[in-house]
């Protein structure tokens, strides 16, 4: 039996774009909608399983089904402009797939899938109608079964009607719905329906009557006075609203369902715009089109140790660049080589091809060849290349020049540089390796597929690296690779191979200490409550909280009562109840997070080896993963004891360095506010100094209150804090909070004016700026969206400033590593945190480790204001603290 599967395009896009949180491609093109609209469809396809298939969207034109009505249909919302832009994109995509789409001018998508389920019924097919527009009941029959999504508990659910169904539901048949439709009117698709008569009164009027029509000759049967006089008194804007209502089963579509044969919609048009779209979770549906391409002809494995030799022997005397990559740089299964287009090579680790003769042949390699590769970070093990010996100059990371010229990146692999620089659309790792996952080893892979995927990232570097470098030169933040982030790479890699050493036992004493604190509370709480519940379930304790006790604040929502931090912390100082709740989920964090978490990361040594990224995230922080080392709680006491457990290696000791204030002094560097650097020049406490000026006392007679209120201030709008916010921070009204912030504008002008371009400058050119010339794009000042355009407007002031900083403290790592080796001393960096470096420093060292540390990270950079830095001294973590 054939079957025909009928989409409402414009519906089920629609209900994508809302259905899917809002994102995009590198370029910046949003991609949400034809992500959930795919989504979908695959799922409609696989339940359906259809012999003809067709899409139907409208056409948005100043034509309307029913011209004389057209202030009525005309009326619709226009599209927001990021889902607008979607529609050419998804149906461009479709043709791409072999499905087929109509769009008819004049007609609306309904009337298409009208005329085209009837016909198709007639066609002796079962038809399958997709859209959330319930209009299309009315062409529901035993043959066509009209399909409506639905959204219930994060889950999508298929609410399926065909005449039977339509008549339990509405007590009507699917022709009498189009009445129905008529009095109820419809919002969502402009028809007016009649005033007074809602769902439940259009259904019982029609099933009695059968229509409009036999229901106004009938009036005085009406029992429902309401209704009967509603329908006699706006009889004709029911008759309008049944013509609006009722879809054109005859429309000149063109196409018949025949013609729509359903085949194979897995092309390779089509998987390049969903490369293109970056929209890699649905590569592996197209596993089955063939990738290769002319280049791949070009591929050689080589296993023969003879010819390996030959190979590396080219690469190191007569080669001026290679494309490398190394296949699972901590344990090598081999290497790619790109020598030219036509020399590309697979070198696995076989016979007497052993790791550590590539090891050693990479060694020669990075003295005399110019390496195009990525992670060189990662792979530094095999380089040994450091800071001080210069040969790091000879490698090239197209991964951080990526990073660097768009933060925003959902990834910088081989494939992203072959679609963004070189045109190209290659196979990506989720296509040569459809069964295994990225973070695993594809070992258990064959060769061949090993060599391809690794012969393509070599060539796909060798080739691209031009493009990338000239893009980046373009953006003019070569000096930001070559200065701050290449450098940067091999001092993580110098602090990841150190690690930092954990007082195991200390840490077992600490979660057990935890224990027993969660214990003492979880009794303390039940016994408050009157009875056992779940307190890390927000519904249950939201239920306690406001339900049985009935403390204000309470907002239910459609799980239930809210208990998120914001909304308890404002019930703690009067009810002790609620500050048990806040400390339990405290402890339970630090010991399930820290105690526990922490200790699976202890090597035999005692030491936790991290990782430091430096592509993650759009600021140019570096980030900490494998476990989080930069978010070891420091606010409460309690957090603090975790920071006790972290001690240095025998023999040493701690130094901890870090700046003080060094947004604050960024932002008046930046912002050339001529009180606020002078204030930081003359003032050694800069908080009294704004409380001074913004509450006009002198300085020796601000108050601590006004200390803290100028501290938040100052803090608050480096990060663009509005008057809710700093209400909220300081527990004043939104009105004061408002009159601080501008009495601290009038104090600081050069502030003002500093943000005010800062946003400006982003909503013209696109991006923020650091003090460096790291580029951050913005893409949220250009959203529809006012809460995202507002967002935007906080990163455009806040960018500068905190990219300067991370900026800042690259370049003080990157010195500070320097300056250790080029003074023979044994002390190294074990951790970085914001603004602060701990050293493990041997003990005959101390001394000479504070200098290197005030000095380079002082003259990191050269401001208005002076950069100070505090060191201290500790045999653990929180002593030198």
């Amino acid at each position: 039996m054939n079957k025909l599967l009928l989409i409402d395009g414009h519906s089920i896009l629609n209900r994508a774009f809302y259905g899917v949180p809002l994102f995009g491609n590198t370029k910046g093109v949003h991609t949400n909608a034809v992500f959930g609209f795919l989504n979908m469809m695959f799922k409609f396809i696989d339940d359906e399983q259809p012999t003809h298939f067709a899409v139907a969207f409208d056409v948005h034109q100043p034509t309307f089904r029913h011209e004389m009505f057209k202030e009525y249909k005309g009326t619709r919302k226009p599209m927001l402009p990021e889902l607008r832009e979607q529609v050419p994109i998804i149906k461009d995509l479709l043709k791409k797939m072999n499905i087929t789409v109509i769009e008819l001018p004049g007609y609306e998508a309904d009337d298409v899938i009208g005329t085209m389920c009837k016909e198709g019924e007639k066609e002796g097919m079962d038809v399958c109608i997709y859209s959330g527009d319930r209009d299309l009941l009315q062409l529901a029959s035993e043959k066509i079964t009209v399909c409506i999504p639905k959204t219930k508990k994060g889950q999508t659910t298929i609410e399926r009607y065909n005449t039977e169904d339509v008549k339990a539901l509405y007590k009507v048949t699917p022709f009498e719905f189009i009445d129905v439709k008529a009095l109820m009117g419809d919002s969502s698709d402009n028809i007016p329906g009649v005033p007074g008569i809602g769902e439940k009164g259009a259904t019982a009027i029609i099933s009695q009557f059968g229509s409009i029509e036999n229901a106004l000759e009938h009036a005085d049967e009406i029992s429902n006075t309401r209704n009967r006089n509603a329908l006699i008194n706006n009889f004709q804007l029911a008759k309008m609203s049944k013509v609006l209502a009722t879809i054109n089963i005859e429309s000149p579509v063109g196409v018949k369902p025949s013609e729509c044969v359903f085949g194979d919609i897995y092309t390779e048009e089509a998987l390049d715009i969903i490369k293109e779209l970056e929209l890699k979770s649905m590569i592996s549906r197209f596993s089955n089109v063939s990738a290769s391409m002319d280049i791949e002809e070009n591929f050689k494995l080589v296993n023969d140790y003879v010819e390996a030799e030959e190979i590396f022997n080219e690469c190191i005397n007569n080669s001026e660049q290679v494309g490398l990559f190394i296949l699972n740089e901590t344990d090598i299964f081999g290497i790619g080589l790109c020598l030219s287009e036509e020399k590309i090579y697979y070198i696995p680790v076989v016979g007497f091809i052993t790791k550590e003769y590539i090891k050693d042949k990479l060694k020669e390699m990075v003295d005399k060849t110019k390496i195009y590769t990525t992670d060189i970070k990662e792979n530094n093990n095999l380089f040994e290349t450091s800071l001080v010996d210069e040969k790091y100059v000879n490698l090239e990371d197209l991964g951080l020049m990526q990073y660097l010229i768009n933060p925003n990146g959902h990834s910088y692999n081989y494939d992203d540089v072959a679609r963004d620089y070189l045109s190209m659309t290659v196979p990506t790792y989720e296509e040569i390796f459809p069964k295994t996952k990225k973070k695993e080893t594809p070992s258990i892979e064959i060769v061949e597929n090993q060599m391809r995927y690794a012969c393509y990232n070599a060539f796909i570097f060798y080739k691209g690296f031009q493009p990338v470098q000239e893009k980046l030169k373009e953006l003019e933040m070569e000096a930001v690779y070559n200065n701050i982030e290449k450098p940067l790479s091999i001092a993580l890699f110098n602090m990841e191979n150190i690690g930092i050493k954990v007082d195991g036992e200390a840490l077992k004493k600490y979660g057990d200490e935890l224990g027993i604190k969660i214990a003492d509370l979880e009794k303390k709480i039940y016994e408050s409550a009157g009875h056992e519940f779940n307190i890390n379930s927000p519904k249950q304790l939201g239920e306690i909280l406001f339900g049985e006790m009935g403390l204000p604040g309470g907002k239910k929502t459609k799980t239930g009562y809210s208990t998120s931090a914001s909304v308890l912390e404002k019930l703690e100082p009067d009810y002790p109840f609620v500050k048990d709740v806040l400390e339990y989920r405290q402890l339970t964090k630090l010991k399930s997070t820290y105690a526990d978490g922490l200790s699976v990361f202890i090597k035999d040594d005692s030491r936790i080896y991290g990782k430091f990224n430096q592509t993650i995230t759009a600021t140019g922080r570096i980030s900490s993963t494998e476990p989080n080392l930069q978010n070891i709680p420091v606010r409460t006491e309690i957090g603090r004891q975790l920071r006790k457990v972290f001690v240095p290696k025998e023999g040493c000791v701690f130094v901890d360095a870090d700046y003080s204030q060094i947004e604050l002094r960024i932002l008046a560097h930046m912002s050339g506010d001529a009180n606020l650097i002078n204030a930081y020049k003359h003032s050694k406490d800069i908080h009294a100094a704004t409380a001074s000026l913004v509450f006009g006392v002198p300085i020796e007679e601000v108050t601590k209150t006004q200390r803290s209120n100028a501290k938040a201030v100052n803090f608050g709008i480096v990060y663009g804090i509005s008057s809710f916010g700093l209400s909220q921070d300081l527990s004043i009204s939104k009105k004061e909070a408002q009159q601080y912030i501008n009495n601290y504008f009038e104090s600081y002008p050069g502030i003002k004016q500093f943000l005010d371009n800062s946003v400006n400058s982003a909503k013209e050119k696109g991006y923020s700026v650091t003090m460096f010339g790291r580029k951050r794009p913005i893409p949220e000042l250009k959203e529809s969206n006012f809460m995202r355009r507002q967002f935007g407007e906080r990163v455009a002031m806040n960018a500068p400033i905190q990219g300067t900083a991370a900026d800042i403290m690259k370049i003080a790592m990157i010195n500070v590593d320097k300056a250790l080796k080029n003074n023979n001393l044994v002390s190294r960096i074990v951790l970085q945190v914001h603004d602060e470096l701990l050293i493990e420093a041997k003990k005959e060292e101390v001394e000479q480790v504070k200098d290197i540390l005030i000095n380079e990270m002082s003259q990191a950079a050269n401001l208005e204001v002076p950069l100070l830095v505090e060191a201290e001294v500790g045999n653990n973590w929180d002593e030198a603290h």
